[in-house]
């Protein structure tokens, strides 16, 4: 279990990753750089050195700082502890690296901390744009500014994100996102983790996602949370494993949303 005094002194420790993080990436950030394809097939999965340095950074930081810590990363794999043995890292260098070779502004570097049942520390950072944004127990900030998410309760009135519609399975998978979206007042695409800061910050209100890993969603549970939204998987678990996920600003909307995916929910 981490205290109250931990997180203060781990949620620091995770700024000055991001700081790191930052002086990695913006270096490569416009310039040109080269792209690997990570996906067999006609797939695209990229990643570059930017995504690669940026990771090596944030764990030499977190070896030599807390070294009995584990650390889950997508470019270099768990190392030490494990999610369910005791305090692990769980980083995404590039969350959004499509739109970081594209010179979109809006990837982000995503850091939590898991406990070793659940991440307790969120970091949603945007070295591109300036912004951050950061969630503890009871407490949400964007710019070290309190953030809180919109009432919203239905989806006639909510404006709705997903990375790409194309990323959802064909048949019941995308045909139940499809459902939803057809309810929404307003639907905006490409955002990746951007989206889930502006919920939490109350200017989106739903995210619908699927095919995600733990590095890509258990830094933005803590911020959703905190800011009085809620996360879970299509099924109403836990979404900290990643999978099929929805995280909306308001529980009543994420209720009526959950009602159509459900039917297409992935044990």
């Amino acid at each position: 279990m981490v205290t109250d005094a931990e997180i203060a002194e781990y949620a620091a420790f995770a700024e000055r990753l991001a700081d790191a993080a930052t002086a990695v990436t913006l270096k490569y950030f416009r310039n040109p750089i080269d792209v690997v394809n990570k996906a067999a097939g006609e797939a695209f999965d990229p990643v570059t050195a930017a995504d690669r340095d940026a990771e090596a950074i944030i764990r030499a930081l977190i070896t030599e700082t807390y070294p009995d810590h584990g650390i889950f990363g997508e470019e270099h794999g768990q190392s030490t502890a494990t999610l369910k043995n005791g305090p692990t890292w769980v980083i995404d260098p590039i969350d959004g690296t499509r739109a970081f070779i594209s010179g979109l502004p809006l990837w982000g570097t995503l850091i939590a901390l898991n406990d070793g049942t659940r991440p307790v520390i969120g970091l949603i950072d945007h070295p591109a744009t300036g912004e951050r944004f950061m969630g503890t127990p009871g407490q949400a900030t964007g710019n070290r500014q309190p953030i809180k998410t919109r009432a919203c309760t239905s989806l006639a009135s909510a404006i709705l994100s997903t990375t790409d519609p194309d990323l959802f399975l064909a048949g019941d998978e995308r045909a139940a996102y499809d459902a939803v979206a057809a309810k929404v007042r307003l639907k905006r695409y490409g955002y990746d983790c951007y989206a889930y800061a502006m919920v939490a910050a109350g200017h989106l209100d739903l995210v619908i996602e699927s095919g995600l890993q733990p590095y890509d969603v258990q830094a933005v549970i803590p911020v959703i949370e905190a800011a009085g939204g809620v996360m879970t998987s299509w099924s109403g678990g836990p979404a900290d494993q990643g999978g099929q996920v929805i995280a909306a600003g308001d529980r009543r909307l994420h209720a009526a949303a959950l009602d159509i995916l459900r039917s297409a929910a992935k044990p």
